[in-house]
């Protein structure tokens, strides 16, 4: 397992209007009436659960930790020693920061099983890609730029690499990548095909999202135990687990709380721990320059899936400040942005200009945080929302311009 991580998911709104499900024809009807929380349940803050906000942008900090000062390596390198040398006992707790990526998977299953509900695939496409590329692109740029003025952070890839980078493909299409978190982005891309194939296509309901549960789990058991490498590759296994707890707790989040969607967390909760732990524990195989120790891995993802069953079971309704929402907001740049001209930037500052190495992080972060607040507003916000405002209307004339082609 790599230690970058992705922030694909998408800002935890509710997509549907106001009703409410009731008994079976709630669960297994071919169309969703709300993607409200169980019946007769309210939350502050609107159709928002900020609380997943909250906790986007705090795993979103581990993992930016992690690469700055949790590593060997290229981090190593940016400061020009080891950041053990430079923070003390940090670098012990940070290690373990790259466990942010089961955070986010799990949110991530949360989320988008909120997100379709009620949504035909079209609309699904539509918002992904409405709300994937625009950052993503902006990102792609301004790290190439980087990476030109100063290759010794980011290697510059030739132009043919940089225009498949555009796509998102570059991994399975064995392109040298811009964006060294970017690997992150193929496994949410094959979670949404997944789920858009198997749940969102039909339209979204209790027994389709549980059956795909259930059988995506399994297929990642086969998968493991044939160790084929084009199994792997299509049933996510080591990843599948966070997926599903996410998806099962958003379930329990609207629906309420019954045995079987608690058996899918738990399994899912099981089977993740074991399979991180396995991948993580060495640290030759991650990059890493410390021994994780297993049980803290076990704590940590253990607490990434109750903090999501907090906010499935109404616990976090009173986390409900505005300020959440911009932290959510500015997420998903911040993680494409924060590595390399991350590493940029420190190496000017402390390798280049002297500035201690405390202020140095404290600089570098913040300084993320506001290209990542330019970047929502001025590129995010207005591209994407062009972006699927065009979709939308070119989808709308399609059967008119099927039928006048004959």
């Amino acid at each position: 397992m790599s230690d970058s991580t992705s922030i694909l998911v998408p800002s935890p709104r509710d997509d549907a209007g106001n009703g409410a499900d009731t008994g079976d024809a709630g669960r297994d009807g071919a169309k969703a009436t709300s993607a409200e929380t169980a019946p007769g349940r309210s939350r502050p803050g609107g159709d928002r659960l900020r609380a997943l906000d909250g906790m986007r942008i705090l795993a979103a900090l581990m993992v930016c930790f992690y690469h700055y000062t949790g590593r060997g390596g290229t981090v190593s390198e940016s400061w020009g020693e080891s950041p053990r040398d430079l923070f003390g006992g940090l670098p012990d707790i940070t290690v373990y920061g790259n466990l942010g990526v089961e955070f986010f998977f799990v949110i991530s299953g949360f989320v988008i099983c909120m997100s379709c509900w009620g949504r035909s695939l079209g609309d699904f496409f539509r918002s992904r890609v409405s709300r994937l590329y625009p950052a993503y692109w902006t990102a792609i740029v301004l790290v190439t730029a980087a990476s030109l003025a100063l290759p010794a952070v980011a290697k510059p890839v030739r132009l043919d690499e940089f225009l498949v980078n555009l796509t998102m493909l570059q991994q399975p299409a064995g392109a040298e990548r811009v964006l060294g978190v970017c690997w992150t982005l193929w496994v949410e891309l094959r979670f949404y095909l997944l789920f858009a194939l198997f749940v969102v296509w039909k339209g979204a309901t209790y027994r389709r999202v549980v059956m795909f549960s259930c059988l995506w789990l399994v297929a990642g058991v086969f998968s493991r135990a044939a160790d084929v490498e084009i199994l792997h590759e299509l049933t996510l296994d080591v990843y599948a687990p966070f997926f599903t707890g996410g998806l099962a707790l958003y379930l329990i989040h609207r629906y309420g709380s019954d045995l079987l969607l608690w058996g899918i967390v738990g399994v899912s909760w099981l089977l993740g721990q074991y399979y991180v732990t396995g991948a993580m524990g060495n640290p030759a195989a991650t990059g890493s320059f410390a021994q994780r120790e297993p049980e803290v891995i076990l704590l940590v993802v253990t607490l990434a899936f109750a903090s999501v069953a907090a906010v499935a079971l109404g616990w976090l309704r009173w986390a409900s400040w505005r300020w959440l929402t911009t932290a959510g907001a500015l997420t998903y740049p911040f993680y494409l942005i924060h590595e390399h001209l991350g590493w940029f930037v420190i190496r000017v500052l402390h390798r280049k200009l002297d500035v201690p190495a405390p202020v140095t992080l404290a600089a570098t972060i913040g300084g993320m945080l506001l290209l990542a607040y330019a970047i929502h507003r001025l590129v995010e916000r207005p591209g994407g929302k062009a972006l699927k405002r065009v979709l939308t209307e070119q989808a709308r004339a399609l059967p008119a311009r099927l039928r006048s082609a004959g």
